[in-house]
């Protein structure tokens, strides 16, 4: 005898997608109260590994000062960025073809780090290895972004995973996020 109904089996999550909490087709489709509520929330480690994460200071209000204030209580802040000298970055542009350059959005964050001044926990190091895809981590969730082709980081797709298991979908991506830092050049702060 199942323990679920036939009808509830069907809508129970039971693989390695478990991990999935939602899916949205855009990044931009996901509320900026979940972004908040996550680096609000978060309590050890917050990774920000996006190419550029300019549009982070875009939509969060004194998000410096947040920062700052997880980091004085002993959260680990971690920000991997694109070089904006680098070959990588000067393609991108090539492809993307907007006026708000890839390297004017990595001088955006670049700026922001800077006016926060030399943060005890707070750190970050250029990579261009992650061109292709944002992977932002909140303790045990984390929101991951796979570019798509010519299309902005907005535009594309964007999971946000929870973390349940040894080497399921959330782990991969943290262990790439590692790898990266690992490494990365430092960012002088």
């Amino acid at each position: 005898m199942a323990l679920w109904p036939k009808s509830v089996r069907s809508h129970v999550k039971t693989g390695h997608d478990r991990e999935i909490i939602a899916a949205y087709p855009f990044r931009s489709a996901a509320p900026t109260s979940l972004w908040a509520s996550l680096i609000d929330g978060a309590s050890q480690n917050l990774a920000f590994a996006g190419y550029t994460n300019y549009f982070l200071w875009q939509q969060h209000p004194r998000l410096g000062a947040r920062l700052k204030a997880k980091a004085d209580a002993g959260v680990r802040i971690r920000f991997l960025i694109g070089d904006p000298e680098s070959d990588v970055t000067r393609k991108r542009e090539e492809v993307e073809g907007v006026p708000l350059t890839v390297s004017t959005r990595i001088k955006i964050t670049l700026d922001a780090l800077g006016k926060m001044g030399e943060t005890r926990g707070i750190e970050a190091r250029f990579s261009d290895q992650h061109i292709a895809l944002s992977v932002f981590q909140f303790d045990d969730q984390m929101l991951v972004t796979p570019h798509i082709a010519s299309l902005l980081g907005d535009e594309s797709p964007m999971l946000h995973l929870r973390r349940l298991e040894d080497d399921g979908l959330y782990d991969r991506f943290a262990g790439h996020v590692t790898a990266l830092w690992e490494d990365g050049r430092p960012v002088p702060l």
